[in-house]
């Protein structure tokens, strides 16, 4: 029975910490695991990915899975459709399914000025290859027969911006898939492994102390979403990022009615329907900056009044629970991606609410700049020294809610 229990394992038990490791991913969310997972590419296996409580019990396993890459600034649109299109061959690449669905998403628009946002987002998406294309309530109606459109609303829906290529994915999947796939290309994983301080001499980071004994590090990574600013302190690397908590619910199963995801910047909403029937619901994350990961009653009276104006129909159903996520905001509401003034230290911070549909690429792109230690071109718009050239990517308005 203990060899069948061994073999069911995803991955490896977590062992002792070595003394020392080539490099060291503090993070176990997507991020981490993704970057683990792409130094496979590079040979690198020589790697530790450190989380101080259970895999994916970040960001990774408090965010609404919604996937697209229809953003504002050109190079928003180019990170993120990379990362889409990573995602649509990643179940393949993982030998495990990713329950990903390309339901196609629709950003409401309620006003003449919000279809002049989106048909200019919708023409930077189209310059840059994206599907992207304004269309009029007729054609909302279409997509979504089920959402009341009419014009007796406090919100009159005028048209909205379609991008097919968006959809959903089981965030928790794609957890296991990549820990298991790291795992197997010789990455250690360490969960319950808490970073308490990082030893640096001179512009290089040296070792990394936890609550299971300190190792010796080549690189160090840091993709701990909401914490990052606390973990760069111990590097000494400021970041520009202020963290705010984002709530989201979900309902009980009801029989399946939305195949598309809804958003409305307006409406401070985004709506879909999991592959098991449950709504999933999300708002605006809360202005005041917090650590702490409580939901608010205010939050569940303003999600569910605007998302009865559009589905009348879930009047009666009932929610199945509630939770909150660290968010970490960045003056351009852009991420914060790459190298940082400590030669060995990298980071992927910033991310807001945009953080999970960049996972594959983020991994993609820091397993390269470890390996060639050259900053791929992909990702460069998004360095920390951005803020000091005075040379930002403001994707502010990029998203249908939040930032």
């Amino acid at each position: 029975m203990r060899d069948l229990f061994r073999k069911r394992r995803m991955w490896r038990r977590p062992t002792e910490l070595k003394s020392s490791y080539d490099v060291v991913v503090i993070g176990g969310g997507s991020h981490g695991l993704a970057t683990a997972h792409y130094l496979r590419e590079h040979g690198i296996t020589n790697v530790a990915v450190l989380e101080k409580s259970y895999i994916g019990s970040g960001a990774a396993g408090r965010n609404t899975t919604i996937l697209r890459s229809n953003y504002k600034t050109p190079e928003g649109a180019r990170f993120y459709d990379a990362s889409v299109k990573l995602y649509e061959g990643l179940s393949r690449e993982l030998d495990f399914n990713l329950l990903f669905s390309q339901c196609g998403h629709l950003t409401l628009a309620h006003s003449d000025r919000a279809m002049f946002v989106m048909a200019n987002r919708a023409e930077v998406n189209r310059l840059q290859g994206i599907d992207s294309r304004l269309i009029g309530p007729d054609e909302v109606k279409q997509l979504a027969p089920a959402m009341y459109v009419g014009p007796d609303t406090s919100y009159p829906i005028t048209g909205a911006l379609h991008h097919p290529p968006g959809g959903i994915i089981r965030h928790d999947a794609v957890v296991w898939g990549l820990a298991r796939s790291a795992d197997a290309g010789g990455a250690e994983i360490h969960p319950y492994t808490e970073v308490l301080g990082l030893d640096r001499s001179g512009d290089r980071i040296t070792g990394v102390r936890t609550s299971r004994g300190d190792v010796r590090a080549g690189v160090v990574l840091n993709c701990t979403a909401g914490w990052s600013t606390l973990l760069c302190d111990m590097a000494g690397v400021q970041l520009p990022i202020t963290t705010h908590i984002l709530q989201a619910c979900v309902t009980e199963p009801v029989k399946p009615f939305l195949d598309v995801v809804v958003v409305s910047s307006q409406m401070h909403i985004y709506i879909s329907q999991s592959d098991r029937g449950e709504f999933v619901m999300g708002s605006e994350i809360e202005p005041w900056t917090t650590y702490r990961t409580q939901g608010t009653l205010n939050f569940l009276q303003d999600l569910t009044r605007h998302t009865l104006e559009l589905f009348p129909q879930l009047e009666h159903a009932r929610i199945l629970r509630a939770w909150a996520g660290l968010c970490d905001l960045s003056p351009d509401y852009s991420p914060i991606l790459g190298r940082t003034e400590v030669e060995n230290f990298h980071v992927s911070a910033g991310w807001g609410t945009y953080g999970f549909k960049a996972a594959p690429i983020v991994g993609k792109t820091l397993a390269e700049l470890v390996a060639t230690d050259r900053t791929p071109e992909l990702i460069a718009p998004f360095a920390l020294e951005r803020f000091y050239r005075d040379d930002l990517v403001s994707e502010l308005a990029a998203a249908a809610v939040s930032h």
